[in-house]
């Protein structure tokens, strides 16, 4: 193998290596750093949960996402209220509750879930029964429905 060769693959490796961590790194660490990605919003979060009208509303659409993505042959009973509701800011909500599942070839089981869900509209409540209003970004606890 060419001696030369071998060198200026070190020489090119090594110049990466230096671009990554004097060019690179610190121009993404101002990036990040920067007000880019700040949300501008009056809604600052809870780090407790919360019950408020709108956490009830969204405890609610989440209930209603459930019962139209879950089969048909599967019976659920939901309770009032949540267990938790958190209001994370940006007017997104994370619910926690628990479910009662009944399913023709089983006994009842009780499920928990979490949905993450967004509120569109801001601090209008009028328009906060409409579904349009809400995006469900995610639902766990029950895949395996």
């Amino acid at each position: 193998m060419n001696i030369t060769k071998i060198v200026l693959f070190f020489a090119i490796f090594i110049g990466l290596i230096i671009l990554q961590r004097e060019v690179i790194n610190p121009i993404t660490i101002e990036i990040v750093g920067s007000d880019s990605f700040l949300v501008d919003t009056d809604d600052e979060g809870e780090m407790q949960a919360i019950s408020t009208p709108l956490s009830d509303i969204a405890f609610m659409h989440c209930n209603s996402y459930i019962r139209d993505e879950i089969d048909q042959n599967i019976t659920l009973n939901f309770p009032d209220k949540p267990l938790y509701a958190w209001d994370i800011g940006n007017h997104q909500y994370v619910i926690n509750a628990k479910i009662e599942v009944i399913s023709n070839d089983s006994a009842p089981v009780f499920k928990k879930y979490v949905c993450r869900i967004s509120y569109s509209k801001g601090d209008n409540i009028d328009a906060a029964m409409n579904f349009d209003n809400w995006s469900v970004y995610g639902l766990s606890g029950l895949d395996d429905l």
